[in-house]
């Protein structure tokens, strides 16, 4: 399938774990020095990958996305966050990595990492998809959009969603969506997933995950909605994504 026509993938079955953990390994010992950098009223951390990267990558956690960047790149927040803790497997396939605070200007970050290295994809998860909506429907222009655990539309469960932050699937740039079918979350439940593909139409397309392990408040990132225990399956499905 194209990545702007509409589509439903679904992935099935266990990832392998010694694969995934040893790309973190390789994202952290190949990466540079992490830098803070200054977005408007929030701060992000920018990861660099050790060679030329292929793209880059802006990650918007969920909750309150407070991810509290201080100096030199460091930070303390988020970080259970799914998108915070697999920062390093997107830097190890090769992408310029920028996560960023809750209050950060997403039009400065997009100019910021378009500077790196185009195409330029904002990854939100969770709240963080709310968040992402705001900035687009504000101006910011990225070269894709992705969408995981998301506020996505009224039968999502919550009005405070993509659909009605934006208005007009016009304002949306090629968008994926990832979504586990057993998210028991209920601002992101599946059910708002066909809404929004429809209202996206071709800009959209759908991956389907499964399986994992789920613990705890089901709206939080040790559950299906954080793809607890399948982060390898998300981060293949949203590098291929923003890789093209």
């Amino acid at each position: 399938m194209r990545a702007g026509s509409s589509s439903t993938t679904i992935v099935r079955g266990a990832v392998c774990t010694a694969v995934f953990a040893a790309a973190l390994v390789a994202g952290s010992a190949g990466a540079r020095a992490d830098e803070s950098v200054d977005l408007g009223g929030g701060k992000g951390v920018l990861i660099r990958p050790a060679g030329k990267p292929r793209a880059s990558l802006i990650l918007m956690p969920g909750g309150d996305g407070r991810v509290n960047v201080g100096a030199g790149g460091s930070f303390s927040g988020t970080l259970g966050n799914q998108l915070t803790r697999t920062r390093q497997a997107y830097v190890a396939a090769g992408f310029a990595v920028l996560l960023v605070d809750a209050d950060a200007d997403l039009a400065k970050a997009v100019a910021t990492m378009a500077a790196i290295k185009r195409p330029v994809t904002v990854v939100g998860t969770s709240r963080g998809t709310q968040r992402a909506a705001r900035g687009i429907a504000a101006g910011a222009r990225p070269d894709g959009l992705v969408l995981t655990s998301g506020f996505l539309s009224d039968a999502s469960g919550d009005s405070d969603n993509v659909m009605n932050i934006l208005g007009s699937p016009a304002a949306l740039p090629r968008t994926l969506v990832v979504h586990h079918r057993q998210d028991a979350c209920k601002k992101t439940l599946p059910a708002g997933v066909e809404p929004f593909q429809k209202w996206a139409g071709s800009k959209a397309r759908v991956v389907w995950l499964s399986g994992g392990v789920s613990d705890g408040n089901p709206c939080e990132a040790r559950a299906h909605h954080g793809f607890n225990g399948i982060d390898g399956q998300v981060v293949s499905a949203v590098s291929g994504f923003a890789g093209r």
